[in-house]
């Protein structure tokens, strides 16, 4: 009775042992190549509880959600400069085509593709730009990495979701060279600003010294000889009315004379 009671215990974990090996799951963004004696199965499989033969079936699981890496590249500018790039890229592994891309390249499919491809693409986008232009025309440049990325990557069943170029790096000499170009360009601004506030102000001192040339001339047309001679009958008019009569006093004997002339004086 003993002997039976083991035997059936150890049948029964053999079975249990059996029927694990004969479920899998895959989980959320992930996709399953089923292998049948080492041949891949050209269908993958999809997220859930899933049966294979034991033994003779065997699967490998393939990440198929967005993923991240983040490169140095070197290349070199078209102008011979040498360029240090940091490259972010996001890519995803196209869902159907994960058995394709596991028969033909592998699980280390980051090493053998999107590295290398990385490195080519940077290399092959930046001789087309100087080193200054790499700065300017940086959106440019950007889009032209991720379209020949997009290129050299979808022919291995890999699709490219963002690109970024996180930074250039030059070499010391160059960053001093740029350094001075920019310092003697704010200064040339400068220099112009100055020129242009020194022609406002000379245009504005000729404009005040004409319009007080201008008045002064008005002014003088309105002197008339009538003008002239009002303005002593006026003179002489304000001297009687503050005169008090009395003769002024002088040393000497001499009386002053006062020439008033009755015919002028109209009071």
């Amino acid at each position: 009775m003993r002997k039976l009671l083991i035997k059936q215990i150890v049948i029964g974990f053999c079975i249990l042992i059996i029927l694990s090996m004969t479920v899998f799951t895959i989980s959320a963004g992930e996709r399953g190549i089923l292998l049948t004696f080492g041949k891949p199965s050209m269908d993958s499989i999809g997220e859930g509880l899933h049966f294979k033969i034991p033994i003779a079936q065997t699967v490998k699981k393939m990440e198929v959600r967005t993923q991240k890496v983040e490169v140095g590249a070197d290349s070199a500018s078209k102008d011979l400069q040498n360029v240090e790039t940091t490259i972010a890229l996001n890519y995803h592994l196209m869902t159907e085509s994960v058995p394709k891309l596991y028969q033909e390249i592998g699980k280390d499919y980051r090493e053998r593709i999107i590295d290398p491809a990385i490195q080519e693409s940077v290399k092959a986008i930046t001789a087309k730009f100087t080193a200054e232009e790499l700065i300017s025309r940086r959106p440019e440049v950007r889009q032209g990495i991720q379209e020949e990325l997009r290129k050299r990557l979808e022919k291995y069943y890999i699709m490219v979701d963002d690109f970024n170029i996180v930074n250039f790096q030059f070499s010391e000499e160059f960053d001093k060279a740029i350094e001075s170009k920019v310092t003697a360009e704010q200064l040339k601004l400068k220099a112009e600003m100055d020129l242009e506030r020194i022609k406002v102000e000379k245009e504005q001192t000729i404009a005040r010294a004409q319009a007080e040339a201008e008045s002064l001339r008005l002014q003088k047309q309105e002197i008339t000889p009538d003008l002239i001679k009002l303005r002593q009958i006026e003179v002489q008019r304000l001297a009687i009315e503050k005169w008090d009569g009395k003769m002024p006093q002088v040393t000497g004997s001499a009386i002053p004379f006062i020439d008033i002339r009755a015919e002028e004086i109209k009071v």
